[in-house]
């Protein structure tokens, strides 16, 4: 298994293909990678309809997946605000690769039986530890496709992210292989020699303490414990700090243990979800996702600040939890649009945490409309967050 990744930010979309392509194979010694990934710039708009064939002959690959991107990652550089093309390409003896489009109409209805997606996507869930996901935001329904394939694929690893850089339907653009579509979702499912692992840093850190929901309809939080959450959220503000209160105005939101063992312990990890609004008057919350009660929730806030500090820990808890047989080759980043320089004030921030805390190895990756991620045992489009996925052979200890 070899990897590597490239990117240039050339204002000329050949000559940006003709830079990283000869980075890719240079540290690929000349072989042609089994997959490539690419993500393009909307500054080469012009050029996405050809792209795909383009880089697709440059490399040689045999599979090629991607998507247009408000900003790119790859070599070490996050390129925002500018022209740019990254690519991650691999060799990958003993690795089954099965590329797929896929648009709404295609999809199983909620309640299809799992085999109507394993016929679907051609593959049974023992085949298939990880699929990677690249939706169009704007003419698929994100929830309902992870939904689905967690059902037809419970153990399975699903990573990914939402196209970027268009503003409304038709212009964000999907590559497979040698054509460029414009709506539903693209995707490559992994069978053999390859284990997948992730990170989803959601770049928040908590306030207060875990509370257990005791009432709530649909969205609607109306009770936390004994008392209301907005009664709840007065006490923080009135003993939080200066700084605290800023951030409980601008940036508050809600996690939620969506783990049903860990319902208990308070132990499980935190989907973080917008806190939409609050009624004055009965105290009630409305949140962006749907809420049981019996669920474990905790009030949480962001910035610059605590996502640094929250990824910190996500890497260290992986650190912690690394074999030595087990040191990743490559990884994707599937970065919120609202990360990047625009929340840390400075470029490469998160990949280069990545690259001091586990591994330098090749990592490519995009700026993404949502990412893609599991919490627990299940898969959510999240926001505002950097989602990780790790590739390497498999160990004895899989």
């Amino acid at each position: 298994m070899q990897w590597s990744s490239a990117i240039s930010d050339a204002a000329s979309f050949t000559e940006a293909v003709h830079e990283a392509s000869e980075q890719i194979l240079a540290k690929l010694d000349g072989a042609n990678p089994d997959l490539a990934v690419i993500f393009i710039s909307s500054h080469h708009r012009p050029s996405y309809f050809s792209a795909p064939e383009v880089i697709a002959e440059a490399l040689g690959a045999k599979v090629l997946i991607g998507c247009s991107a408000a900003g790119v990652i790859g070599g070490g550089q996050e390129v925002e605000r500018r022209p740019g093309i990254a690519m991650s390409a691999a060799v990958l003896p003993g690795v089954e690769l099965s590329a797929f489009h896929l648009n709404q109409d295609e999809l199983p209805s909620p309640d299809a039986p799992p085999q109507a997606w394993h016929e679907l996507l051609g593959l049974l869930p023992v085949e298939c530890p990880a699929i990677m996901l690249l939706p169009d935001p704007f003419t698929l329904r994100t929830d309902h496709l992870l939904a689905g394939l967690d059902f037809a694929y419970p153990s399975t690893v699903k990573i990914g992210g939402l196209a970027s850089g268009g503003g409304q339907p038709g212009e964000n653009y999907l590559f497979i292989n040698e054509k460029s579509v414009r709506s539903g979702a693209v995707g490559i499912a992994f069978s053999g020699d390859l284990t997948v692992e992730t990170i989803v840093a959601q770049g928040c850190r908590p306030i207060g303490e875990p509370l257990v929901v005791t009432e709530s309809e649909i969205n609607v939080i109306s009770r936390l414990g004994h008392q209301t959450p907005l009664d709840v959220l007065r006490e923080l503000f009135e003993a939080a700090e200066t700084r605290e209160k800023r951030l409980i105005r601008r940036s508050l939101q809600i996690g939620i243990i969506m783990d049903r063992l860990a319902q208990d312990s308070g132990d499980g990890e935190f989907l973080i979800r917008n806190v939409i609004g609050a009624d004055e008057e009965d105290g009630t919350l409305a949140v962006g996702e749907l809420v049981q009660e019996g669920q474990v929730v905790q009030f949480f806030v962001r910035d610059a600040q605590a996502a640094d500090e929250d990824l910190r820990m996500m890497l260290e808890e992986y650190i912690d939890n690394l074999n030595e047989e087990a040191i990743p080759e490559s990884a994707l980043l599937f970065s919120c649009l609202g990360r990047g320089q625009y929340l840390y004030g400075s470029p490469d921030h998160d990949t280069n945490m990545f690259t001091e805390m586990v591994a330098d190895i090749p990592i490519a990756g995009f700026f993404s409309n949502g990412e893609i991620g599991p919490i627990g045992d299940q898969t959510f489009l999240h926001g505002y967050s950097a989602s990780f996925a790790m590739f390497r052979k498999k160990t004895k200890i899989d």
